[in-house]
């Protein structure tokens, strides 16, 4: 009931009233079952304009970061956000686990497959938990490109600008049934990522960069080695 009050009578009209978002692609939503919808990820707001174009409600994998403050965990839990921990281990199973289990139940899923906001624009290395979640609940997946919002919210802005251009493109149904029997062998769960980011590319227009964006985050934030290399040493990045 929030999702839909939000959606409709207090959020969307707003944002729809400011930034005029358009969509394409409407026509290749799934009206029933479950599906997931894997978008690059520019912005904060991405998670605003997604769900505002898709026909149906979106149940988001977000970090968990967005649960530790009063401020903020009433309104993701109110949008069932399924929180992830991006350390990885058994926090982040359970969300793969959560996540399979919504699409199993017939609901829509997105997902941000680079894991973190693109810190230049660029479209990076995508993550496998998107296939594993394809492959074991058995469900397609819809390639997303959102443009428009990297302007309205940068990554380092506190608050959006009141104008810009948001454009969101559904693409055609991703289909690996091939893959139904082999839904934990890393190298099906690389090629199946591989494929969804190249559909995501191909949507967006952006450059690809074969290296996950949370590394290159964590090379700006701290260029310096961290400790002396012996001479004669190699020193690996």
């Amino acid at each position: 009931m929030f999702y839909w009050v939000l959606k409709n009578i207090i959020l969307g009209p707003l944002l729809r009233l400011i930034y005029r978002p358009r969509a394409r692609g409407i026509g290749n939503i799934p009206r029933t079952g479950g599906f997931i919808l894997a978008a690059n990820h520019l912005s904060f707001v991405d998670s605003l304009f997604m769900p505002l174009a898709c026909p149906r409600p979106v149940v988001f994998l977000g970090k968990a970061d967005y649960f530790e403050s009063w401020r903020t965990r009433w309104f993701f839990r109110a949008v069932s956000v399924i929180p992830v921990r991006r350390q990885g281990g058994a926090a982040g199973e359970a969300a793969i686990l959560a996540g399979i289990e919504a699409l199993k139940e017939g609901r829509a899923v997105g997902i941000y497959p680079e894991g973190t906001r693109s810190p230049d624009g660029r479209l990076y290395r995508g993550k496998t938990g998107v296939a594993r979640m394809a492959l074991e609940a058995r469900v397609p997946v819809i390639p997303v490109s959102i443009r428009g919002t990297r302007e309205i919210m940068p990554l380092d802005a506190k608050i959006p600008r009141m104008s810009g251009k948001v454009l969101v493109e559904f693409g055609k149904p991703l289909e690996f049934d091939r893959y139904y029997d082999r839904p934990r062998d890393r190298f099906v769960l690389r090629s199946v990522t591989d494929e969804i980011m190249y559909e995501i590319m191909m949507l967006s227009g952006q450059e690809y960069v074969d290296e996950y964006a949370s590394s290159v985050k964590a090379r700006r934030a701290d260029p310096a080695p961290s400790a002396e290399v012996p001479a004669g040493a190699s020193q690996r990045r």
